[in-house]
């Protein structure tokens, strides 16, 4: 088909989109002996008009992912949803992505070995990021062990040994 950059065959719609366009001629096209007509509205929808070719499904959701800013987002929960492709089979049975939180991907280690290996793993799991998942604006990641008990008592606690100090 003229003026079709894809490879794909063109859906049954669009042919014959094409074909009136071709009987009834191009409306931005110079017309000799027609009366001249009030140009159209900026923004109306004049039917074959300058774009409105039809557009595939997806060209169309990427454009409003794109226009609404949903790419960062989407690419990041695709990149949490795709942790075992990512990472691999074992890696994946012992860690979990837990989420992002301003541009560092944080991991759940089932033990502290797992979290070591990973830790030395990430220049090449960075990588892998960067090239499938451009969007997701991934800056570090940072791999945590098993969640081991604090005896802090709460957010405001102090550093240091507390009461216990008293004893020595």
């Amino acid at each position: 088909m003229p003026g079709r950059s894809s490879m794909a065959e063109p859906s049954e719609a669009s042919r014959v989109y094409l074909r009136f366009k071709d009987v009834f001629g191009d409306p931005n096209a110079k017309r000799s002996r027609a009366r001249r007509r009030p140009g159209a509205e900026i923004g109306s929808s004049v039917p074959f008009g300058a774009g409105r070719d039809p557009r595939g499904l997806s060209d169309t959701i990427n454009s409003l992912t794109l226009q609404l800013g949903w790419n960062s987002p989407l690419a990041q929960s695709e990149l949490l949803a795709s942790w075992t492709l990512l990472a691999g089979e074992e890696t994946s049975k012992h860690s979990t992505p837990v989420g992002i939180d301003e541009g560092v991907l944080t991991v759940q280690c089932e033990s502290t070995a797992w979290a070591t290996q990973l830790r030395m793993m990430r220049v090449e799991i960075m990588t892998h990021i960067a090239v499938k998942y451009p969007d997701a604006g991934i800056e570090s990641i940072r791999f945590q062990g098993p969640n081991a008990p604090s005896w802090k008592k709460g957010p405001r606690s102090i550093p240091g040994r507390g009461p216990r100090d008293t004893y020595g």
